[in-house]
């Protein structure tokens, strides 16, 4: 059993030492300024089931420096959404965006949403869960105090930590929730294609609606013909049908 887990561990090693290998080498294609090779080094690391912000973000980068914009998007989207708060990130997606044709008016959400999604977006999933649990077994150590204490005023203060730790508790433990599906959703695209055509309906004969263009941003409400076409909404709210060959998922 020992020998079993000092052979998995050594496979561990190896490939976590070879992983890092494979970073410090594409990142030295990118310095080089070789940007193709370095793009296809960040993703062979990725092929391999390695998967980071970092990683996402550096082949963003690379597919910037090549002119290519709709994969910078791309990945620069995948590394928001495993570090939503990286400020060079955001940055970057900006400089990309601002080189895309489409211009689309975003609507505003409510102001309570985004205050939400700021607040859950200052620890990680895994942070937020830790805060989760600590505040609880506070919770439960205050309510302890609360029913078995000899004093009144100890009794009184149990009461008031009790109830803001477990308020603390059941909010962290939201926002770890929050962070995880966004980790985990796959319900938004960037367009691909250089001209794509929205339809009113899934089918060549529908009507025209609008065109997108490459490196547009778009969330996707259903699927149709097993998966073919895609039911897409913009960030201005206009809905339309795509083929999914024509975007990718972040």
């Amino acid at each position: 059993m020992k020998k079993a887990i000092l052979i998995l561990f050594s496979v561990i090693l190896v490939f976590s030492v070879s992983a890092q290998n494979k970073m410090v080498e594409a990142n030295a294609l990118y310095l080089a300024e070789k940007y193709e090779e370095a793009a296809a080094a960040y993703t062979e690391i990725l092929q391999s089931g390695k998967e980071s912000a970092t990683l996402y973000y550096n082949l963003g980068n690379a597919c910037y420096k090549q002119n290519k914009i709709a994969p910078a998007i791309l990945n620069y989207e995948r590394a928001l959404r495993l570090k939503p708060n990286d400020e060079n990130t955001r940055h970057n997606l900006e400089l990309a965006r601002a080189r895309t044709v489409d211009n689309i008016e975003t609507l505003n959400p409510f102001f309570l949403k985004i205050w939400i999604t700021n607040v859950s977006n200052l620890l990680s999933s895994n942070a937020w869960a830790v805060m989760s649990i600590v505040a609880f077994i506070l919770f439960i150590t205050a309510a302890f105090f609360y029913f078995f204490g000899r004093y009144r005023l100890v009794r009184k203060i149990a009461f008031g930590k009790a109830c803001i730790l477990l308020l603390l508790s059941i909010s962290s433990f939201c926002f770890a929730k929050m962070q995880k599906d966004n980790i985990e959703r796959r319900d938004y695209a960037i367009v691909f294609s250089e001209n794509v055509t929205a339809k009113g309906s899934p089918d060549e004969s529908g009507t025209n609606l609008f065109v997108l263009h490459a490196g547009t941003k778009l969330r996707i409400k259903s699927a149709f013909g097993n998966g073919l076409w895609l039911e897409i909404q913009l960030e201005d709210g206009n809905t339309g049908w795509v083929k999914a060959t024509t975007v990718e998922i972040i």
